[in-house]
C-alpha cells in the first residue's frame, strides 16, 4: 500500500514530514499520553472539538490531530518535531510550551508506559559518525546551507555562539556588544595579546580570529565549513589584519602534531566533535600548548544524567539541524581534559545569557519570514528553523543545557 503524502509539503525534500504514518494503535496510545501529559503539567491542549486545561497556559493547538498522534505514535519526539514542520499543530507563545515541557522532561512518560520508548530510540545513521569524511558532510550540512540564511538572524559579528551580556536586560542592540564580551573574555583568560600565537579550532565566521589579531596576536585557524572560511578570510582582510590570520580548511585531527601555540580557543565546537573522538579532541588541545599555554573552550553542556540517558539516541536534532552532534555534560568534559593532563583553572556557567541569545536570535528570524522566502528556502524549511530555536531556548530556559567557558591549563 502506499504511503499517504501530505502535498503541503515537497516530498523531494522533506521527505519523512512529507509521508503520513499510519499506526492505529499507537496512535491511539499517543492520544491517552498526550492527555496525561496535559493533566500533569500546566499545558492547555486545543482541538476543533474543544480544549483542555486554563486558557492563561501555553497552549498545544492540534490543527490535524489523528496526523499528530499518528507521527507521536510511530516517531516519538522526532515525530514531534516533524508534526510541527508539517503543520499538525502549532502555538502562540512557541517556546513557552517547549519550556514547559522541556521543564517536565523527566514526567513526560509515566513509568508504565516508557518501556515504549524503546522502539523510538534508533542508533545515528552510521554516515553521522564523525570520520575525516563524514564530520566535513555533517558540518557541510548545516553551516554551508547559505551565509545569507545565517546573516538574516545574527549581528554584525556574525557570531553563532552565546554573546555575554553585562546586564539583566538585553536587547537587539545589546548582541554584537555581548558577543564581543564573550570573545575578549576567552582572549583574555588565555592570555592573547601581542606577539600571541593562537590555534583556534572552529572558525565561524571569523569574529574571534580578526580579534584576536586585532591584539597583536598571530593567529591560525581551521574549519570544515568552506563557506565560512571564504567569510574569515574577507574579515580579516577588510579589517586590515589578513597577514596575522591564517584560515585554512582542515580537520583538527590533522593538525601538525609538532606546532604549538601559547594559547589554543575553541568555541562551541566540540558538540560537533562526537563522542568517540573527544580523546582525540582534548588531546589536540594538549599536543597543541606550548608549556605555560592555556587553553579556553566555550562548551554546551547537558545535565549528566540526561547525556548519558540519551547519548546514543538519534533525535530530531540530528536528523534535521546538527548530524552527529553531541552535546557532554561538566563531567565528561573535566574526565577528558584530566586524561589529556589537563586540568580546568577557571570557569564561567552563562546558560542564562544563551536563553537571551536565542531569544533575540529566534525573534530577528520569525520577522525576517519575507527575506527567507526570497533566498529560497521554503514554509517548511521556516518551521524547522523557527522549532529548532525555540527548542533550543526551552533547553536554557530550564536549565536542561548550560553553557561555559572552561579554561584549561597543564
Amino acid at each position: 500500500m502506499n504511503t499517504p503524502v501530505d502535498t503541503r509539503t515537497d516530498p523531494s525534500r522533506w521527505p519523512d514530514v512529507a509521508a503520513l504514518p499510519h499506526a492505529p494503535v499507537r496512535a491511539r496510545i499517543a492520544s491517552e499520553l498526550v492527555r496525561h501529559i496535559a493533566a500533569r503539567i500546566p499545558l492547555r491542549v486545543e482541538t476543533a472539538a474543544g480544549a483542555v486545561g486554563d486558557p492563561a497556559l501555553p497552549v498545544l493547538r492540534l490543527h490535524r490531530p489523528q496526523a499528530f498522534f499518528h507521527r507521536i505514535g510511530t516517531g516519538g519526539l522526532i515525530g514531534f518535531g516533524e508534526a510541527y514542520q508539517a503543520g499538525d499543530w502549532s502555538s502562540d507563545d512557541l517556546p513557552r510550551l517547549l519550556t514547559a515541557l522541556a521543564a517536565n522532561i523527566d514526567y513526560l512518560v509515566p513509568r508504565p508506559l516508557q518501556i515504549l520508548r524503546r522502539p523510538f530510540t534508533a542508533p545515528a545513521p552510521e554516515r553521522q559518525d564523525n570520520t575525516r569524511a563524514n564530520a566535513e558532510r555533517n558540518i557541510a550540512d548545516h553551516y554551508d546551507l547559505s551565509d545569507e540564511l545565517f546573516a538574516l538572524f545574527l549581528d554584525e559579528t556574525m557570531t553563532y555562539s552565546s554573546a555575554l551580556f553585562g546586564g539583566a536586560e538585553s536587547t537587539w542592540d545589546d548582541l554584537a556588544e555581548g558577543q564581543r564580551r564573550k570573545i575578549d573574555r576567552l582572549l583574555d583568560r588565555t592570555g592573547v595579546g601581542p606577539g600571541t600565537r593562537v590555534l583556534e579550532i572552529g572558525t565561524g565566521w571569523g569574529e574571534l580570529a580578526v580579534r584576536a589579531a586585532e591584539r597583536g596576536a598571530t593567529v591560525h585557524t581551521v574549519t570544515l565549513s568552506a563557506n565560512q572560511l571564504q567569510h574569515a578570510k574577507a574579515r580579516a582582510s577588510e579589517r586590515g589584519v589578513a597577514d596575522r590570520v591564517h584560515a585554512e580548511l582542515r580537520d583538527y585531527r590533522d593538525l601538525d602534531a609538532a606546532r604549538r601555540y601559547d594559547a589554543v580557543v575553541s568555541v562551541e565546537m566540540i558538540e560537533a566533535v562526537g563522542e568517540r573522538y573527544w580523546p582525540e579532541y582534548f588531546a589536540t588541545l594538549r599536543r597543541a600548548l606550548e608549556p605555560g599555554g592555556r587553553a579556553g573552550i566555550q562548551a554546551i553542556t547537558m545535565r549528566h544524567d540526561r547525556m548519558t540517558a540519551t547519548r546514543r539516541g538519534y533525535t530530531w536534532i540530528h536528523k534535521y539541524i546538527f548530524p552527529g552532534g553531541i552535546i557532554p555534560s561538566l563531567p565528561v568534559i573535566e574526565q577528558h581534559a584530566a586524561a589529556a593532563g589537563l586540568k580546568i583553572g577557571d570557569r564561567l556557567a552563562f546558560g542564562g545569557d544563551y536563553t537571551r541569545t536565542l531569544r533575540l536570535w529566534r525573534e530577528r528570524f520569525t520577522s525576517r519570514a519575507d527575506r527567507l522566502a526570497a533566498l529560497g528556502f521554503d514554509e517548511t524549511f521556516r518551521r524547522t528553523w523557527e522549532f529548532y530555536l525555540a527548542y533550543s531556548e526551552a533547553g536554557f530556559a530550564t536549565g536542561y543545557l548550560d553553557v561555559r567557558q572552561l579554561i584549561l591549563e597543564v
